[in-house]
């Protein structure tokens, strides 16, 4: 609420120190309520921790930009599809997929896929994760892949049908990351750039409170 006087008057000094204080604590407060809107927020975004045979990845999962990315890669986590898939595909250079298959190349029984949200101005990355998809769109299910280089040709805009959907990045493992895309591969049952020892994801768990990574 402004305070208005009359042209050619002035206010007692006192008075204008009384507004200019509370100008002051207004923006103050203003500010810090800024602060703990962004603090909320970002506390706000998910975080996933995969536990592998080779070390620990966490994944901050963006659900402002991604939301039907992220709610769909949730239910696989929090109902236990994930523990004892592999990374089957591993290209250095390029990308780790996982999160489809045991380590005997079989396929997991998936729930119906989900609409394609690479429009939402997330880029692939380096460390960033995104759906695995078919030649359509709307075809991802429960397989991921997280980016080991900048692959901005998967991006929607540089692409002539849709991009891949980046729903995340990792926020701690990213060594983990770098050992993974390193190990030797083969053609193992049909499948290029298998791991010749498997990289098993051992645990999908949603971090809350303390665990979840600052």
């Amino acid at each position: 609420m402004s305070i208005q006087t009359p042209i050619g008057t002035r206010l007692p000094v006192t008075r204008l120190m009384s507004r200019a204080a509370a100008a002051a604590a207004t923006a103050a407060a203003t500010a810090a309520a800024t602060l703990l809107l962004c603090g909320a927020a970002h506390a706000a975004d998910p975080q996933v921790a995969l536990k592998t045979s080779m070390g620990e990845i966490v994944l901050e999962l963006d659900q402002e930009k991604a939301p039907i990315t992220v709610a769909n890669f949730l239910q696989y986590a929090k109902s236990g599809f994930y523990k004892g898939t592999i990374f089957h595909r591993v290209i250095d250079g390029f990308m780790i997929q996982g999160g489809g298959m045991d380590a005997k190349m079989a396929n997991r029984k998936t729930r119906p896929p989900i609409k394609n949200e690479s429009t939402n101005g997330l880029s692939n990355a380096a460390y960033t994760v995104a759906m695995a998809r078919e030649d359509s769109p709307d075809s991802a299910t429960s397989q991921f892949f997280i980016n080991v280089a900048d692959n901005f040709g998967l991006d929607a805009m540089n692409r002539m049908d849709a991009g891949y959907t980046v729903f995340g990045k990792v926020v701690k493992g990213k060594e983990v990351v770098d050992k993974i895309k390193g190990v030797l591969v083969d053609d193992i049952r049909g499948q290029q750039n298998v791991p010749v020892t498997p990289v098993v994801i051992e645990s999908a768990t949603v971090l809350k409170g303390d665990k979840a990574v600052k």
